[in-house]
């Protein structure tokens, strides 16, 4: 189209639609002008986060760091909800009610990136073990975008009318710090949220790019522990024992029938035995061998298959081994269990906008849902059922990115060792697109 054409198009156009065409343009510059602004100090607190990782269930320095950061930003803070659970209250007018998260705890991984922010934290964990403790999942990335974006949203403020409620969230990688926040009353204790928002690090996007997924985007969790009994005694003498070392190998193999043969395809679901232990040395049979399983998948029919059928074959297998009633192994389903996160096609469809206008329409990628899983969940699953929308922030340099694609390699992974964001850029992007899709649903 011929510059003429162009300046007689926009000239055509009926002045609400160039209003709002300026207006987002305004919107977006001044959206880029406060992150560039406060990127630098961002960083800093990014780096303290990533040094001073704690579990979950231990988040005493973190949270308390995060509450005085939105305290200093503007926002009206409540500690100590659900646990290490913070909540921070800014109203603006009239307006819906936005609820913003983030995660606060860090995993059990010795970190070997070689940043020199690394972690070398070492403390013990509840069954008295020394572990190493790391950022291993992004969490340090999601609360500095966290902080920005509340910095952001109270500087410009004449921009967007309603309430935002911002939460740090504990305990996420045991998929139990939701559920302490809405037991302790958050959706009745402080504003009740209309729609809620949140990000998380992607270990193979690029900097600089957003991900979206429209529907179910993580999956259902389960944790379950088979505890398979034998009769003990010595190796040379197996005919006077019931091996349970035998019987738990069987198990594992009968389990993989499970997703191929009796789970429709196309309905994705996976069944995975993380842990084995058994036995204490090579010529006794042992009495007692543990096995630790983890259940994905997106159907509420389908995850109580996955459980109901582990359960029929465990016993079966013990029937065919001739194991006495008294030693039939024990299935065991742990509470900490994570419902699908669904996000809501519509909410997801606003977000995309509201992000590609500030960073690029083509940088906000469409991607496909993934077996991972997240309590955020949680929050969609009350009676109140608000609609919710997480989104993937891209952490790598594109290059690399680029790299790993045309070879058919992977990168580092989210809970890996080696995951290693690149901050600056991340950072920037992530406050940029959680600012703007704020803000584009409080607009005036």
């Amino acid at each position: 189209m011929q510059d003429s054409g162009i300046v007689g198009l926009v000239l055509g156009m009926k002045p609400f639609l160039l209003s709002l065409l300026v207006g987002s343009s305004l919107a977006a510059a001044d959206v880029a002008s406060v992150v560039k602004q406060e990127l630098p100090s961002l960083v800093t607190i990014y780096k303290e986060l990533h040094t001073n990782p704690e579990l979950s269930l231990h988040e005493t320095e973190t949270a308390a760091r995060i509450a005085k950061e939105l305290r200093e930003a503007g926002l009206e803070v409540t500690e100590n909800v659900g646990g290490h659970g913070l909540v921070g209250v800014l109203k603006n007018g009239d307006g819906p009610v936005i609820l913003v998260r983030t995660d606060l705890d860090a995993l059990p991984v010795k970190e070997q990136t070689g940043a020199p922010y690394a972690s070398t934290k070492v403390v013990k964990d509840e069954l008295g073990r020394e572990v190493n403790v790391m950022h291993a999942c992004g969490h340090d990335v999601h609360m500095a975008s966290f902080v920005g974006t509340a910095r952001a949203l109270v500087k410009l403020r004449d921009q967007w009318q309603g309430t935002i409620v911002m939460i740090g969230q504990p305990a996420e990688e045991r998929v139990l710090g939701a559920r302490f926040m809405l037991r302790a009353g958050l959706f009745s204790k402080f504003p009740k949220p209309d729609k809620a928002i949140a990000l998380h690090c992607s270990s193979d996007m690029a900097h600089g790019q957003v991900g979206i997924v429209e529907g179910f985007a993580l999956a259902n969790v389960d944790s379950v522990e088979i505890v398979v009994k034998g009769v003990g005694g010595h190796g040379s003498m197996p005919h006077l024992c019931k091996d349970p070392i035998v019987l738990s190998s069987q198990i594992v193999l009968a389990l993989q029938t499970i997703v191929s043969r009796e789970v429709r395809p196309g309905d994705p679901a996976v069944i995975t035995v993380g842990s084995i232990h058994g036995g204490t040395k090579s010529n006794i049979i042992s009495d007692e061998v543990r096995l630790q399983l983890t259940l994905r998948s997106y159907k509420k029919e389908t995850r109580q298959h996955l459980i109901d059928s582990i359960k029929r074959i465990v016993k079966a297998q013990a029937d065919s081994a001739s194991m006495p009633a008294d030693k039939m192994p024990e299935v065991l389903v742990s509470d900490d269990s994570a419902t699908a996160l669904y996000n809501q096609p519509e909410l997801c469809q606003e977000v995309r906008g509201f992000i590609g206008a500030a960073i690029g329409a083509d940088n906000v990628l469409t991607r496909e849902p993934v077996m991972g899983a997240e309590d955020f969940s949680e929050y969609g699953m009350t009676k109140d059922k608000v609609p919710l929308c997480m989104f993937w922030l891209g952490t790598q340099p594109p290059a690399v990115v680029a790299a790993a694609k045309a070879k058919g390699t992977s990168l580092p992974s989210l809970h890996s060792p080696y995951f290693k964001p690149v901050p600056e850029p991340s950072i920037e992007t992530g406050v940029t697109a959680m600012t703007s899709a704020v803000m584009g649903l409080l607009k005036k």
